[in-house]
């Protein structure tokens, strides 16, 4: 026991963690790669031998001399969105359960920057990938083909997948937002979304927005639709030229924070909210049910997406299926008082 504790973090080996737990190496190497087939009671003996010397396991070596690793990595738009959060959180968990790891970066919705990440996930030979984008550079859709990892797609139900997808539709949620505005008897509906030229998202919004305009026979009016980059003050600065310059009486963000910096400025400005403009967003933040009046908005399972999206991964990585995947989790619209 004392040869074993004087073993420490980079120069323990994987036999003093044997010794430490009064198992075979053999044991201990499958504790660690594949927790599910040993027991708890051993899981614990090992867990506790690791923490005790401070074993490192060389993950590295273990994949090169199997082809393959227990690392997902996963490549999202922005870390500083906190939208993304839930769907990170449902893929750890799941991962996390099955003796996989999750890797993060974020490409800055820039394509080339998500082919070197892709590049460079694919030389740490991770055994699968998770990617937010559904539009992608050629260079990147022509790396995954040869490199044969598992892929699934997560921001929208992709029209042209690289594998597998697990999201819900941008369009129809748009589109059946708009008609439910409609519905309330609004009929200057304006529509604002992040800038779109590198975000498949708001483009998706955006022709959503469109079908629900020519499935009501209304025209399309450019001044009714606003691209604006992140931030409350891009909100507040929406808002404004919409009610005042457009006459909107009805603003669909498609962006939360767009929504509350708007919420902010009519209050600053006296505008009773539905009465001068009603307000509605797209995703379900907190902070939306708590505002006065709390605002109209969607629901949409990004928590349970991650979960879905990393269990079809694994299923495909361990061989239970060998499926191209596509599922759609729809959405809900929340009726509240801004509309």
């Amino acid at each position: 026991m004392a040869e074993a504790e004087g073993k420490q973090g980079a120069t323990a080996r994987m036999r003093d963690v044997a010794q430490q737990a009064g198992v075979s190496t053999m044991t201990v190497s499958r504790a660690l790669s594949d927790p599910e087939k040993v027991s708890p009671e051993i899981r614990r003996r090992v867990e506790a031998a690791v923490a005790a010397i401070g074993y490192v396991p060389n993950r590295l070596a273990g994949s090169l001399s199997s082809q393959n690793s227990r690392v997902i990595g996963l490549i999202v738009p922005s870390l500083e969105n906190s939208l993304f959060a839930p769907t990170i959180q449902g893929v750890s968990e799941v991962l996390r359960r099955q003796g996989y790891q999750l890797m993060v970066a974020d490409c800055g919705y820039r394509e080339e920057d998500e082919a070197a990440l892709i590049t460079a996930f694919l030389a740490q030979r991770v055994a699968g990938l998770m990617l937010h984008n559904t539009r992608h550079a050629d260079s990147a859709r022509q790396m995954l083909a040869r490199a044969g990892v598992p892929v699934v797609e997560t921001g929208e139900m992709a029209p042209d997948p690289i594998d597998m997808v697990v999201s819900y539709s941008n369009e129809d949620a748009a589109r059946a937002m708009t008609l439910h505005l409609h519905r309330l008897g609004y009929r200057r509906i304006a529509l604002v979304t992040l800038p779109a030229a590198n975000n498949d998202r708001s483009r998706a919004r955006q022709a959503g927005f469109r079908a629900a305009l020519t499935e009501l026979g209304l025209a399309e009016d450019p001044r009714l639709m606003l691209e604006m980059p992140p931030g409350l003050p891009s909100g507040a600065e929406a808002v404004v030229r919409l009610v005042e310059g457009a006459q909107a009486d009805a603003i669909f963000f498609a962006g939360d924070v767009l929504a509350i910096g708007a919420h902010f400025e009519c209050q600053r400005r006296g505008w009773p909210v539905p009465g001068r403009v009603a307000l509605a967003a797209f995703d379900n933040f907190e902070i939306l049910g708590q505002m006065v009046p709390p605002v109209t908005t969607l629901r949409l399972p990004r928590a349970e997406i991650g979960r879905r999206a990393a269990q079809i991964l694994l299923d495909r990585i361990q061989g239970r299926s060998d499926e191209t995947v596509r599922i759609d989790l729809r959405f809900e619209i929340i009726q509240r008082a801004s509309s």
